[in-house]
């Protein structure tokens, strides 16, 4: 799974964490992408997340855009 992928590489996370990763994960994945696309949003989770954003309903909407927005 590309989200537990990228978790491992951005540093350390307990499994209350993982678990709130993969959630938005798994909302935001699509069947038909790309192992790319699938990455690009697993960062883009990871991304908000080591930002701050702890709400799981505020991670998925910010995870939706691109990063930089």
């Amino acid at each position: 799974m590309p989200i537990r992928t990228r978790a491992n590489e951005a540093g350390i996370f307990d499994p209350a964490e993982l678990a709130l990763l993969a959630r938005v994960f798994e909302q935001l994945r699509l069947d038909n992408q790309s192992p790319d696309a699938r990455d690009a949003i697993a960062s883009r989770i990871i991304a908000n997340y080591m930002a701050g954003i702890r709400d799981e309903t505020e991670l998925l909407s910010l995870s939706r855009q691109p990063l930089g927005r």
